[in-house]
């Protein structure tokens, strides 16, 4: 991986924290599960460790593959939304890559949509 590479993901999900201050976290995921490059907001803890995070990245890219055997009927998954009472978890398909973030959880659904809208089109290259 070029240098250059790494400094727009770097770039990317910085770009994806700052859009809302209720954000948490945000990372680019492999189609293996690997985080390319993962960001906890400054100020921010983080509810899982390190290890907990790798596992759950690699999940979220088994789940990609598990749910692609219903796009042809159902058609391609938009975004994935999970709610659990201590964080906000969001899921992106890019063609390549995945993109999770976290977030507060008494966040708007509206609200939600909208920071969906925005990183889709910031990850539109992944």
């Amino acid at each position: 991986m070029s240098i250059k590479q790494k400094v727009d993901l770097l770039d990317m999900v910085q770009q994806i924290l700052k859009l809302d201050p209720k954000m948490r976290f945000a990372a680019i995921i492999d189609p293996k599960g690997n985080i390319r490059e993962g960001i906890m907001k400054e100020g921010k803890t983080n509810l899982k460790s390190q290890k907990e995070e790798e596992h759950f990245c690699k999940q979220v890219a088994q789940r990609r593959s598990m749910r692609k055997e219903f796009d042809e009927s159902l058609g391609k998954v938009r975004y994935v939304h999970v709610e659990r009472e201590k964080v906000s978890q969001m899921v992106v398909y890019t063609k390549k890559n995945i993109v999770y973030f976290t977030m507060e959880p008494e966040i708007p659904i509206n609200t939600k949509l909208r920071l969906i809208t925005k990183i889709k089109k910031i990850t539109s290259d992944l």
